[in-house]
């Protein structure tokens, strides 16, 4: 199921969510030079959070091939901000539109509860909790992780425990067929974060989607929402809703 909408008015304009995407895409841009080589493996070594490196788990001098021009080289003094850098990069064009995308549908909703600063606080710290659970879940990985989907996958814990009943549109793909379907955003995201506890699960940890690093990021919004969330911005959302059609918050 990929969202392409949700039936969700906004009090103000989502500035932090807008920024965050700006600084993804100028990344993707002027660090990664749009995913050309060897700009695209240089910044991925360099920059991505290596859970083996990071943790002194990989002998200094191991190395990981990452293209044919470039190795990326275990130097034995880890990088402290890689957790952080690792949040803005990404492996290719599907990768970048399709995190910014989930960005843009959920996360103008969750900094409309609790404010442009609160979140994105918020939003970094659910990024660093989805890379210390992808980090503990395989301290011996020599794969170099990038991506903002941790951070996001935080945003999306947060949306369903504050909007669970909000209808969601979205694209429904079995095998050569498509349809659009609308279901609750409980479901969507509850399937969601499904998905990744069973890819989790069936992970080699060789490389691939950090499905732990999902699911961490998701329990960790969904957890921090009730020290973020602005009671007072939160309920004039609701007051909006109810002047809006066809949608429907928890009790």
């Amino acid at each position: 199921m990929f969202p392409y909408r949700d039936d969700n008015p906004t009090l103000a304009t989502p500035i932090t969510t807008f920024l965050i995407i700006g600084a993804n895409v100028a990344a993707w841009i002027l660090v990664q030079g749009m995913g050309a080589e060897p700009n695209l493996s240089r910044s991925v070594c360099e920059l991505g959070l290596i859970p083996g490196e990071f943790l002194g788990r990989l002998p200094e001098g191991f190395t990981l091939p990452m293209s044919r021009s470039t190795v990326c080289v275990i130097t034995g003094d880890p990088s402290w901000f890689t957790p952080l850098t690792s949040m803005f990069l990404h492996g290719g064009w599907f990768h970048l539109i399709g995190n910014m995308w989930f960005l843009w549908v959920f996360g103008n909703n969750v900094e409309d509860s609790m404010g442009r600063m609160r979140y994105l606080v918020f939003y970094l710290i659910c990024g660093l909790a989805a890379a210390a659970s992808q980090t503990f879940a395989n301290p011996l990985s020599a794969v170099p992780m990038v991506g903002a989907s941790g951070a996001i996958s935080g945003v999306m814990g947060a949306y369903v425990v504050l909007y669970p009943r909000v209808r969601v549109h979205v694209l429904l793909v079995l095998v050569i067929f498509i349809t659009r379907i609308v279901v609750p955003a409980y479901l969507m995201l509850g399937y969601w974060f499904f998905l990744q506890l069973i890819g989790g699960g069936l992970a080699s940890g060789e490389g691939g989607v950090a499905f732990w690093a999902h699911a961490g990021g998701f329990v960790s919004g969904a957890l921090l929402i009730a020290l973020f969330r602005d009671p007072a911005l939160v309920a004039k959302h609701r007051a909006l809703a109810k002047t809006t059609e066809g949608l429907a918050y928890e009790r």
